[in-house]
C-alpha cells in the first residue's frame, strides 16, 4: 500500500495559502495608495491611474494567478511591465517569467533574460538568489550571443533608470 506523506502536502498547502492571503491582503491599497482598476468593456486595456510599483507588481501577480480577479495575463503583463519599468524588482522578475513563458506577450527569452537579469541586480538579499536561479534557468535555454543580448539591453535600461532618478 502506497502511504503518501500528509506532512509534505500540509506543508504545500499552508504555503499556497500564506502566498494568497499576501496577495489578497489589504486589497487595493499598498504603501497607503488606492489602486483604481478601470476597463469598461471586455477587452479593453486595464487603466491604473495611480500606485505604486509595488503595488502594480502585485496587482499584476493577482491577475496572473487569478486571486481576486479573473485570471488575465495580458493586464498582468502590461501591470509587470510598468511596474518594471519604475524599477520594482518584483515585478522585473514576473515580467521576465512572462516573457519566458508567453504569457500575455510573445514568447522572448532574450527579453525575458534581461528583466531577470535586473530583478537580479536589484532584488533585495533574500530574494537574489532566486531570481539569478531563474535568470540563469533561461539562459540555459540560450544560445551565447542571446545571453549577450541579453545582458546588453540590461546595462542600457539601467544607466537610463538611472540616468532619470531623481534624488
Amino acid at each position: 500500500m502506497l502511504k503518501v506523506s500528509t506532512t509534505t502536502n500540509t506543508t504545500k498547502t499552508l504555503a499556497a495559502l500564506a502566498l494568497a492571503f499576501c496577495c489578497l491582503a489589504g486589497t487595493g491599497s499598498f504603501a497607503g495608495e488606492k489602486v483604481n482598476i478601470w476597463a469598461p468593456h471586455e477587452g479593453d486595456p486595464i487603466v491604473v491611474p495611480r500606485g505604486t510599483p509595488r503595488a502594480l507588481g502585485r496587482l499584476g501577480f493577482r491577475y496572473e494567478n487569478g486571486f481576486g480577479v479573473p485570471q488575465n495575463y495580458i493586464a498582468a503583463a502590461d501591470l509587470y511591465l510598468s511596474a518594471a519599468e519604475q524599477g520594482d524588482a518584483f515585478a522585473q522578475a514576473r515580467l521576465g517569467l512572462s516573457y519566458d513563458r508567453g504569457h500575455g506577450i510573445p514568447k522572448d527569452v532574450i527579453l525575458a533574460y534581461k528583466w531577470l537579469d535586473l530583478a537580479t541586480a536589484r532584488a533585495p538579499r533574500r530574494d537574489r538568489d532566486f531570481y539569478q536561479r531563474l535568470r540563469d534557468a533561461v539562459a540555459q535555454k540560450m544560445s551565447l550571443p542571446q545571453v549577450a543580448e541579453g545582458q546588453r539591453l540590461a546595462l542600457i535600461w539601467a544607466a537610463n533608470w538611472a540616468a532619470t532618478r531623481q534624488y
